[in-house]
């Protein structure tokens, strides 16, 4: 570690060379600087650097490895096990970096590394153009995209790093580089899945396609009709085009204008069935849903990027996560899934999710390190709660799912998906053949593991 004479005058020169802030413990701003999604997670950064650009990125990173500072990156500041933050090391936080340049004539985008969904989706809703995002409108583009990403639309449009073009990236070293098909191609290789762990991604191109239209449709019952909802939703989607996607999901009854006030705070199986297309259309396709007994439904068309406003979960609560993706759906699962929701923590803004996967996720490119691609059903338990109190039963009911359906689990997992559950969980979202060309990747980019606050490779 540099002395404190060196440490001091290194930070009062990184102040003065930045375009963008930085915070020290003793700053005002600094504990809003350093709160993030979970907050379970609090950590103590002895800097964090609120970087303006691509130069505030590198002059940073050397910053960083000159007094051998630990770097986290913090984009969306969304990662469960609070991967943006660390104790006593380096911030580098992208989120003045949030710059959208659509390029309709290409069908392309290219988004910094600090910009969220939101920034995305505004800046290419005015085309009629959309690219697969996250499932919130505050989750980081770069954290997300970079993991595989997994959304909405990517039954229709795949995987969001089936749609990367090139990416830009500050290595260990403080030095730039592109990564695409043509440049760079194992680096780019390795981003399709391999997370933060080979560099600092300033900045993404992505893939766009046409979205004229969007609608969706949320028909909510009681639990004890839970069973025969996934069922005909299973059937839906089997039956359905790669158009229509969504999910099954048990929550508490929220506080809106849509739910009875006595269904408020009580336990709900919701049926979301999301569509890139009219109104129409998905009403012809959900009337098996409501030929079901029913409490709630709700049918509407509305722009995309207002869409993915409507599940964004508030800051300030506790969460822990996890996921298991299914060799199939039979009736068996079906009867657990049920089960386990009907054992979901009420009142707390924990969620019990099915999400479909199938069309363009599984026929997308075969080569890339996300190794869940063919798995047809992914179960997601989503521990969300705001009391303390509730940590214990909230986390427990997030592992007992993960137990209960593991009997039909491929082994794979989408690794944005769950938070720090170990080294053989990181091997499994990325299959262990390609966890060790990935490892020679990272040797090469990051033979120091300065990148190491992430689902972490360890260098060949």
């Amino acid at each position: 570690m540099a002395t404190l004479s060196k440490a001091g005058a290194a930070l009062a020169a990184l102040r003065t060379d930045l375009a963008g802030d930085v915070f020290a413990p003793e700053d005002p701003g600094y504990d809003e600087a350093r709160t993030v999604f979970n907050t379970m997670i609090d950590r103590r950064p002895a800097v964090i650097a609120q970087c303006a650009n691509e130069a505030d990125v590198v002059r940073s990173v050397r910053f960083g490895r000159e007094l051998d500072l630990a770097i986290a990156v913090r984009g969306g500041g969304h990662s469960v096990a609070g991967m943006s933050l660390n104790d006593g090391g380096l911030v580098v936080d992208l989120r003045r970096m949030h710059g959208v340049t659509v390029h309709p004539g290409s069908s392309s985008v290219r988004i910094e590394g600090g910009a969220t969904m939101s920034h995305l989706d505004r800046a290419t809703q005015p085309y009629h153009l959309a690219t697969t995002g996250g499932r919130a409108s505050t989750t980081g583009v770069g954290g997300f995209v970079l993991g595989g990403g997994t959304g909405w639309l990517d039954r229709l449009f795949g995987l969001a790093v089936d749609n990367l073009l090139g990416v830009e990236l500050v290595t260990a070293d403080g030095t730039t580089v592109r990564a695409s098909a043509g440049e760079n191609p194992e680096l780019f290789w390795a981003l399709h899945g391999g997370g933060g762990n080979f560099g600092i991604a300033t900045a993404l191109t992505l893939k766009l396609h046409k979205l004229p239209e969007f609608s969706f449709a949320m028909v909510m019952s009681l639990p004890e009709t839970g069973p025969d909802a996934v069922r005909t939703y299973r059937e839906i989607i089997a039956h359905g085009p790669p158009e229509a996607s969504g999910g099954v999901i048990y929550l508490t009854g929220p506080p809106e204008p849509f739910i009875p006030e006595h269904l408020v705070g009580e336990r709900l199986c919701g049926s979301l069935l999301v569509y890139a297309g009219g109104e129409e259309e998905l009403r012809k396709l959900a009337q098996p849903l409501l030929a079901l007994p029913h409490e709630v439904e709700v049918f509407t068309a509305v722009p995309y990027a207002d869409f993915q406003t409507m599940f964004d979960d508030p800051w300030g609560m506790r969460n822990y996560w996890s996921a298991e993706y299914l060799t199939g759906l039979p009736d068996e699962v079906v009867d657990v899934f049920c089960a386990l929701g009907d054992a979901l923590p009420v009142p707390t803004g924990t969620q019990h999710v099915l999400f479909p996967q199938g069309g363009a996720i599984a026929s997308g490119p075969g080569e890339f390190p996300v190794p869940y691609r063919d798995a047809p059903w992914a179960v997601h338990p989503f521990g969300i709660w705001e009391d303390p109190a509730d940590d214990e039963r909230c986390i427990q009911w997030v592992k007992d799912v993960r137990a209960g359906v593991r009997p039909w689990s491929t082994g794979a997992v989408y690794l944005n998906f769950i938070g720090n559950e170990g080294a053989d969980r990181v091997v499994a979202g990325l299959g262990a053949e390609n966890t060790r060309r990935l490892a020679a990747v990272k040797a090469r980019y990051d033979p120091d593991n300065v990148f190491r606050f992430n689902h972490n490779i360890a260098p060949a």
